[in-house]
């Protein structure tokens, strides 16, 4: 395929994403929005009344970074999976990308993108309601940091997404992932508190989840704070997009998920 050709494949399939996005916008944007506000609410404003400050800043300010990476991860990944799994059982577009000469990478960056924008677009929302909650008080420490890890961890769970659409067999093998891997990451992922509140067990089951690193990697882009060395954020980020880009491509090299 000539580049132009490559360019009219991947654009169509990220424009096929995104008008579905805004045409559902109640089901794409507003529920994560939503769930930010509740969690504001709660934790931010009734427990942050109490707790004051953690690591020298209010607390509602602390947490606004981890909502935010929250709402990043949870809809890239939801927005992947549901889109390729659609698309192979349902409206079985799937079947004319595979025998058409579009390669296993642009296959894979056509649908990844699209949960890259939705994750980003739901992540900005999030951020202009937590200012809201803090009175427009949230200073940005590196707004370069704050784009790049918002991106890059878009792109990662996007990716895992792409995973789970591709493997699944049923809308359950969908709805299991976010449950039992992604729910448990979330909380244990040091977005409602810091690492070195917590005893020494707990601290290993922390640094035990990349999740750790990528709310790290962002509260040090807003704030300036961070538990562990931003280097070794972006390092996990990097080994991360490798490994899930490297199965994604293996996966649609080999058809492996995709014969019926």
């Amino acid at each position: 395929m000539s580049p132009y050709q490559l360019w009219i494949s991947f654009y169509t399939m990220l424009r096929k994403d995104i008008v579905r996005m805004f045409r559902i916008w109640v089901q794409t944007f507003l529920p994560s929005v939503m769930t930010s506000v509740l969690y504001f609410a709660v934790f931010g404003t009734i427990l942050g009344s109490r707790i004051g400050q953690m690591q020298g800043v209010d607390y509602m300010t602390f947490v606004v970074p981890g909502l935010v990476m929250l709402a990043i991860v949870t809809t890239a990944y939801a927005n992947t999976s549901f889109m390729f799994f659609t698309s192979k059982f349902f409206a079985r577009s799937i079947d004319e990308i595979l025998v058409s000469p579009t390669p296993p990478w642009l296959l894979i960056g056509g649908f990844v993108a699209g949960g890259v924008v939705r994750g980003v677009l739901v992540g900005t929302l999030v951020l202009i309601v937590s200012l809201f909650f803090t009175g427009l008080s949230l200073t940005i420490h590196n707004a370069l940091v704050i784009l790049g890890f918002a991106i890059l961890t878009a792109l990662v769970f996007a990716l895992a997404g792409l995973v789970n659409g591709i493997y699944a067999k049923s809308i359950d093998g969908i709805n299991l992932v976010p449950t039992f891997v992604l729910t448990p990451l979330v909380y244990l992922g040091g977005i409602f508190y810091s690492v070195h509140t917590l005893p020494e067990w707990w601290q290993a089951i922390t640094y035990a989840d990349p999740l750790f690193y990528l709310v790290n990697g962002l509260r040090y882009g807003f704030l300036g704070i961070t538990d562990i060395p931003l280097t070794l954020s972006l390092g996990v980020l990097l080994v991360m997009i490798a490994g899930l880009a490297t199965i994604n491509w293996y996966f649609i090299r080999t058809g492996l998920g995709l014969r019926q």
